[in-house]
């Protein structure tokens, strides 16, 4: 089963945030998991503005493409370049090094704890 982070939030659309300021962003192992091997990421851009529940990038693996929704609503303060440089990355540690982007974050949408995450998806909560 794939981990499930206990210190992490989480969109229904397997995106996770954290706790920091400005929040970190990435996809979940679970949703990793799901797609294969990743080898294209298509992200916003520092200075856009994304909305909740809205799509704002692109995770193209050797099994399908899936659209990135973002989990909360703000502007875009940083991406993470080796991500898009490295798309395995999001396999290789989705919690780690495979972060997406960061937002400075106005309104957060609907988010999942880590247990009702992982009971609603598969996962185990570590």
């Amino acid at each position: 089963m794939s981990k499930v982070l206990a210190s992490l939030r989480y969109s229904a659309e397997h995106e996770w945030v954290d706790a920091s300021t400005p929040t970190k962003v990435g996809i979940t192992a679970v949703a990793a998991d799901a797609l294969g091997d990743v080898v294209y990421v298509d992200l916003p851009e520092v200075g856009d503005t994304v909305t909740a529940g809205e799509t704002c990038g692109e995770v193209e693996s050797t099994k399908s493409v899936s659209d990135l929704f973002a989990p909360v609503t703000g502007t875009i303060v940083e991406v993470n370049q080796e991500a898009i440089d490295n798309p395995a990355v999001l396999n290789e540690d989705p919690y780690g090094a495979g972060w997406l982007f960061t937002v400075e974050v106005t309104e957060e949408g609907p988010l999942l704890s880590a247990a009702d995450y992982a009971s609603a998806n598969g996962g185990d909560v570590a």
